[in-house]
């Protein structure tokens, strides 16, 4: 699968230590940025994720920040991006079953990385139920 991942400078080490997993796993990843420790704007990585997920259209994203809430906002304003801030592999089995989440956020400074590794294993190997869902799902791609 691919995966898109991108992080402000608060996110980077958690980035770099998942995009490494996600090597090992077997996943073409795509690192948009950034690859600084210096300080950046998370909206700018947000978007990039989003848009690239977009573009390539069977891939999924992994964004990362201080507390995952910036870059997550921003993912979304993409269209067609439904960006799923999580803490635990639970929210990312859910954001993928019930609302076909295809970014996962994470924040550095609020899980470990044990934590953020199960949760994208997660949220990569669970599929979308549809069915009661699909409906819901619609209509946030109406919005």
């Amino acid at each position: 699968m691919k995966v898109v991942v991108g992080s402000d400078h608060a996110g980077l080490q958690l980035k770099l230590h998942l995009k490494e997993l996600l090597g090992k796993w077997g996943h073409e990843v795509i690192d948009v940025g950034t690859d600084s420790g210096e300080s950046t704007d998370y909206p700018d990585w947000g978007a990039a994720v989003g848009n690239k997920v977009i573009e390539l259209g069977d891939a999924r994203g992994l964004c990362v920040c201080g507390s995952g809430i910036g870059i997550s906002i921003a993912a979304n304003k993409v269209h067609g991006v439904r960006a799923a801030l999580v803490h635990d592999s639970t929210e990312a089995r859910l954001a993928r079953q019930h609302n076909d989440a295809n970014v996962l956020c994470l924040g550095q400074r609020t899980v470990g990385e044990v934590v953020a590794e199960d949760a994208l294993k997660t949220f990569l190997s669970t599929e979308f139920e549809g069915g009661r869902h699909q409906k819901r799902v619609g209509k946030l791609n109406q919005l």
